[in-house]
């Protein structure tokens, strides 16, 4: 399991002996929009469904989502967070040999060791910005039986586009992709990006979750959407009740609650472009860290001096601000960090801080 996770915000509460509350979190990818409004107040409203156990196989919940997206119910699946497929999606497609595309979410590689399966790294390179080779791709994925992609990625915020992904499909017919979508809904046209709907391969596996652009990581909700065949094959181990009650409901009102959502994501995109730019901005003159342009609303910096991630971590912290310590991502150093935006003010807070070392 991971260790050095971000929302880590409990350890920097206790170390300043101060609640968690007074802790700007900018090292956990979640939308600073978030949750939609009314959300907090349903769960609240419907806090008596822990007295009766949840439907056993999410029905309710993967029925809404099929409806939202247009999506055959036979080709979906939910679970208590992306985590679960993640995990299980190994033993289920009885994978032999795992390409993941880094660096990348630690999650991946945890799961291939969890179910004894072989895997390598195709790493995208620094120089490159972190973009990855398609080319490279494809030449590893011969000698894959599965593929995972986190697209836009953690944490470098570099996307794949739709069509070299399809490309992908076509040229490796026997081999899984499994595609992580988990940061896709904060990008302008994300419905047009996405994979979901695409019915055309069966080699194709979506990942979906809710607990980042929703901001309800609590709550655990993901899903998938796969060929039928790959419905069946991760049902063999699935547990029942596995979604709890409050789950379920919270997810079927989001997906339900279309006047509400649609402004939600909207807005949450637009804040993002907006407060992305500022903030890179910035730093334009900065020459004692480099940031790596992002399709999403994280950021990846390298520090260019002497200071390493440790050091320039433990210094935003004295200001009771927690960022993300990238140097236990493999294929990244002790040089790399990562910032989540929140608000202007704290972008700039956060920004200031940094500059003012130099």
């Amino acid at each position: 399991m991971i260790k050095g996770h971000g929302g880590n915000v409990q350890a920097l509460a206790k170390q300043h002996n101060c609640s968690i509350d007074q802790i700007i979190d900018m090292s956990s990818n979640i939308n600073p929009l978030g949750p939609p409004e009314g959300l907090e107040r349903f769960i609240v409203e419907n806090i008596h469904l822990i007295r009766s156990l949840p439907l056993p196989d999410a029905a309710e919940m993967t029925a809404a989502f099929s409806r939202y997206y247009k999506v055959p119910l036979n080709r979906v699946m939910a679970a208590n967070g992306t985590t679960w497929f993640i995990y299980t999606l190994p033993i289920a497609l009885k994978s032999k040999k795992i390409l993941i595309v880094g660096p990348t979410y630690s999650d991946y590689q945890d799961g291939c060791i969890m179910n004894h399966a072989t895997f390598e790294f195709c790493m995208t390179s620094e120089e490159n910005n972190f973009q990855p080779d398609i080319n490279k791709i494809s030449e590893m994925a011969k000698s894959s039986d599965t593929v995972i992609i986190c697209n836009p990625n953690n944490p470098t915020g570099s996307l794949i586009s739709t069509a070299n992904i399809i490309e992908l499909l076509k040229l490796h017919p026997a081999t899984y992709f499994i595609i992580d979508e988990s940061y896709l809904p904060f990008l302008q046209n994300a419905e047009k990006i996405s994979l979901i709907s695409q019915t055309s391969f069966p080699n194709l596996i979506v990942l979906s979750s809710m607990s980042k652009i929703f901001r309800i990581p609590g709550l655990r909700t993901g899903y998938l959407c796969a060929d039928p065949d790959v419905i069946e094959k991760l049902m063999r181990y699935y547990q029942p009740w596995s979604v709890n009650a409050l789950s379920q409901a919270a997810t079927v009102h989001i997906l339900e609650s279309y006047e509400i959502i649609e402004p939600f994501l909207e807005m949450t995109r637009s804040f993002v472009e907006i407060e992305k730019k500022i903030f890179l901005d910035r730093f334009n003159l900065c020459k004692s860290i480099k940031l790596y342009p992002s399709n999403s609303y994280f950021v990846l910096a390298k520090l260019m001096g002497k200071m390493n991630s440790d050091e320039l971590c433990r210094k935003v912290g004295e200001d009771k601000i927690l960022i993300r310590n990238c140097s236990n991502f493999k294929g990244l150093s002790d040089k790399f960090v990562r910032f989540s935006l929140r608000d202007r003010e704290t972008n700039l807070r956060l920004a200031n801080i940094i500059l003012n070392m130099e």
